[in-house]
């Protein structure tokens, strides 16, 4: 499959099939992803591979499950599943993801942070990271004074587009919590691909409560980033790699689900 290159920049990406899935050990500095952030926009949610497959190739992540049932946190090789509830479960291996992405989490930045908004965060990990042009994996672990999440509710087929579900997604707010940022950071060119810019789901220390972030309040903590290098993605057989112009027709559609 050719590659875009205006969806490359300075990452090395590398489109791969169900045959080449398995490894012995998973690549460092390397992001694993399965499926598109577009596909899943489109209603693609069917899942592909199953999490004991997604496992092997890092204990850090975010994704989503077979009939987008729910949030996905991966961390410190731990996978949960946030339902629509807003409660945090153990994940069955044998469920499947028809999108998430994951790596093995090895941190090179870090930093003490005071009181913050999620905002004011981002632009922390701008000024720490660096390079706009590469991807990180960004975690947080701290106390929070607000976390304001979503989950979304496991979909019935025909599936509906995911900007039809957000519309009545449950919505959770937390307070005076410890808990774990888990996101990621992606540059503009890789929309469409995953999402440009910050995503980030949140599970509490307790590992009962969490989901996508909506907004969040930091009292203080502890920043952590993983630069990475290289982005291996896993195409299903129905999916085909997003175009530059699709990506940015998508741009606002993907922002809204983001945000809520």
């Amino acid at each position: 499959m050719p590659i875009d290159t205006a969806l490359v920049g300075a990452l090395h990406v590398d489109f791969i099939g169900r045959q080449d899935l398995t490894e012995e050990d998973p690549l460092h500095h390397s992001l694993f992803q399965t499926s598109t952030i577009d596909a899943l926009v489109d209603g693609n949610y069917d899942g592909d591979i199953s999490f004991t497959e997604l496992e092997a190739h890092g204990d850090f992540g975010l994704g989503t499950f077979e009939a987008l049932d729910g949030e996905m946190v991966a961390l410190d090789g731990e996978y949960y599943q946030i339902r629509a509830d807003g409660r945090a479960y153990p994940v069955d291996g044998q469920t499947k993801t028809p999108f998430a992405v994951v790596t093995l989490f090895e941190p090179s930045l870090s930093e003490t942070l005071g009181t913050t908004n999620l905002a004011a965060l981002c632009k922390r990990v701008d000024r720490l990271s660096g390079d706009a042009s590469v991807c990180c994996g960004v975690r947080v672990d701290g106390h929070f004074g607000y976390v304001r999440t979503r989950s979304v509710p496991r979909q019935r087929k025909p599936y509906p587009p995911l900007v039809e579900v957000v519309k009545n997604q449950p919505v959770f707010e937390l307070r005076d919590v410890s808990g774990s940022l888990v996101g990621f950071k992606f540059p503009d060119y890789a929309q469409g691909l995953n999402v440009a810019g910050y995503h980030f789901h949140f599970i509490t220390a307790d590992r009962s409560a969490g989901g996508h972030v909506l907004e969040c309040r930091l009292d203080g903590g502890e920043l952590r980033v993983d630069r990475e290098a290289d982005l291996r993605v896993e195409l299903p057989s129905d999916v085909s790699l997003p175009t530059s112009d699709q990506a940015a027709s998508r741009s606002e559609t993907i922002d809204r689900i983001e945000k809520g």
